[in-house]
């Protein structure tokens, strides 16, 4: 009997699509689309329409205008953000045009999606791209290079353990074989996707292909024992997942793997079995015609004729509603049978002038179903070979632009490079210029620095003196030559070591400790991350800041006083912090108005200025800042000041 035909169409399934999701049961909640939140990268966006397009298809050939819809609002944001089509989109679009049967629009894309995802090295993607190529070329007829690629595309899912392609490519490779013929082929390259769907815990791909390995070892290299084996695992399966078609289906080859053997109680019991399922489901009326039809067959075998046409007429009926032309013709040729060795001439001359009418319409449908797929591989391969040939045109046009703009390119390049050498160096000359003037101008600062910390120092020795306080006199004098050296050595540099810095503070915090009487404790605090030997930092750049919150800040102060200076590193630059708890900004100077005679705070004023200049040498933009301190009832209870210092290579 032929009965496996119509049935066996269902391994011709579309492949390439399936290949979005690991599990094609994936069904949109509500069909809607996904939005996307205005915070994330336009380019997740294009790839969350293109994942959502795949859902269409998926779910549905009946959404394939939505996952239209989805491509051209990606297609649109590339367009407007101007981003490069993303290979995924590429792909989604190529099994768009693949089900819309433009295999040339397909073709490129999908050839689009397998370079992008090259080169990018994303294997899920190469893998779905080329199962999709194998998939394209199949279609087309091209059967070594859709091999080629399913192949491929199996040893990379293999060799980097991705799961969830692997069922579907070999699904995809074996209908390969099934079109050239290679029996054998297909049955193998059945098993290993029923191997693979479960290591991979595939209920549905593993029942499809146990139905597809069990039903081609019907008649194929007959096996009757794996056969049964694997129908009988199928339907379980199918029960597990409420498949009605392949219960049904399963069940009608099981009844049909019988009938051959003779089983003729076994075989109707499948095939009543069958129809119960597919009679419920509503849609099979092809797998309703049929099993009817071969429980006509059973009846006819068994002598009961009445019966088995009253099967016969069933599936007659059946077979109209869905034009099933192969199941008409076989269910009439089998009738003509019936009624000649019934001897009815009459009812057998109907029946087989209905069976050439069909089976002439079947055969005519073939033919032209094949001259349609000659056609598509006649059209395919002229397109190819124009769109070599206008490759080939368009790219010895490219040398000939490519070579002329290199030309003119080199022209411009040179003409440029002598125009801004000659730029170059005179904006060398005035650099150098503009720096030796900086470092005249910091060395005259420098050494407005010395006599100024000189002068206050010497005050200090005077206070002593008076005081007739030898030791104190002569400890005094000690640090203080100590310093003088330290403020000598520095004062060659342009930049010291920040050690260095620190080490000449010390020496002046101690000497102020000393002239006052311990009127201040001091603290300074330097960052473990900051190496003070390798960081260097201009001269004398922060004593005049401790100097004036000493004098202005901490002296007029009734009780004892502090001074903290931390040193922390800020991005390329130091932060030096300087706080005291002394009567503030306000009242010092509302102290230093009323004396008579009063001066400015020379000190901080060159410093200021010398970090202008430090800021105009080495393109930087630190600064001062100053902050009063309150306490809890908005009294002034101190000053910090915050000094921006460069790191100095």
């Amino acid at each position: 009997m032929k009965k496996l035909g119509s049935i066996l169409i269902f391994a011709a399934l579309f492949i390439t699509v399936n290949m979005g999701k690991a599990d094609a049961q994936t069904v949109m909640s509500g069909m809607g689309m996904k939005f996307i939140p205005k915070s994330e990268k336009d380019t997740s966006r294009v790839n969350t329409l293109a994942r959502t397009g795949y859902k269409y298809l998926l779910t549905d050939k009946k959404y394939i205008n939505q996952a239209k819809a989805c491509i051209d609002t990606a297609l649109l944001i590339c367009e407007k953000k101007d981003i490069e089509v993303p290979a995924l989109l590429h792909l989604l679009i190529a099994s768009y045009n693949y089900l819309q049967n433009d295999f040339t629009y397909a073709s490129r894309e999908g050839n689009a999606a397998l370079e992008m995802a090259k080169r990018s090295g994303d294997k899920n993607l190469i893998i779905r791209s080329m199962a999709f190529m194998g998939s394209y070329y199949h279609k087309t007829g091209y059967y070594k290079e859709s091999l080629d690629h399913y192949s491929e595309a199996i040893d990379l899912a293999i060799k980097n353990k991705i799961k969830g392609l692997l069922p579907k490519i070999y699904e995809g490779k074996a209908n390969v074989f099934n079109s050239i013929g290679d029996i054998e082929g297909y049955q193998r390259t059945l098993g290993e996707m029923i191997a693979a769907a479960k290591t991979e815990n595939s209920n549905i791909l593993l029942t499809r292909g146990l139905y597809l390995l069990g039903s081609n070892l019907i008649e194929n290299k007959r096996n009757f024992h794996q056969a049964d084996s694997n129908l009988k695992a199928c339907i379980e399966r199918a029960i597990i997942v409420k498949d009605t078609f392949f219960i049904s289906n399963g069940l009608a080859n099981l009844g049909y793997n019988f009938y051959i053997e003779g089983m003729l109680d076994s075989s109707l019991m499948c095939y009543e079995k069958s129809l119960k399922y597919s009679i419920t489901a509503g849609d099979l009326y092809s797998s309703t015609a049929n099993a009817l039809g071969n429980i006509g067959n059973i009846y006819r075998d068994w002598g009961k004729s009445e019966k088995a046409i009253s099967y016969y007429k069933k599936s007659i009926s059946f077979s109209g509603k869905v034009n099933d032309w192969y199941n008409l013709y076989w269910v009439y040729l089998d009738m003509s049978k019936m009624y000649l060795k019934l001897r009815d001439t009459s009812n057998a001359f109907q029946s087989y002038v209905l069976y050439k009418q069909y089976s002439d319409s079947t055969l005519f449908k073939n033919r032209n179903q094949w001259f349609s797929n000659a056609r598509l591989r006649y059209d395919t391969d002229t397109r190819n070979k124009e769109v070599e040939l206008l490759s080939l045109r368009v790219k010895n046009q490219r040398i000939l632009n490519f070579t002329f703009a290199i030309l003119t390119l080199l022209a411009i390049l040179i003409s440029w490079l002598l125009y801004r050498g000659s730029k170059l160096q005179a904006k060398r000359r005035i650099s150098e210029m503009n720096r030796q003037i900086s470092e005249i101008q910091q060395a005259n600062l420098r050494q407005q620095m010395n006599p100024h910390f000189i002068f206050n120092t010497l005050n200090s020795i005077q206070y002593y003196m008076y005081q007739h306080d030898k030791l104190a006199t002569n400890n005094y004098m000690t640090k203080f030559s100590s310093l003088m050296r330290k403020v000598l050595e520095n004062s060659q540099h342009t930049s010291i070591p920040l050690s260095d810095e620190l080490n000449a503070l010390t020496l002046y915090l101690e000497l102020e400790c000393i002239r006052f009487k311990d009127k201040f404790d001091y603290e300074i605090n330097v960052d473990e991350e900051i190496d003070t030997l390798m960081y260097k930092v201009p001269t004398m750049l922060i004593q005049p800041y401790v100097e004036n919150s000493i004098c202005h800040g901490v002296m007029p102060l009734e009780g004892k006083g502090s001074v903290r200076i931390n040193i922390r590193q800020e991005n390329a630059h130091l932060i030096c912090t300087i706080e005291d708890n002394g009567i503030g900004r306000e009242a010092a100077k509302e102290r230093s108005d009323r004396k008579a005679g009063n001066h400015n705070s020379l000190g901080t004023q060159i410093a200021a200025s010398r970090l202008d200049l430090v800021n105009s040498l080495y393109g930087t933009t630190l600064k001062t800042v100053y902050t009063d301190l309150k306490d809890s009832n908005g009294n002034p209870a101190g000053t910090r000041v915050e000094i921006h210092i460069p790191i100095i290579a």
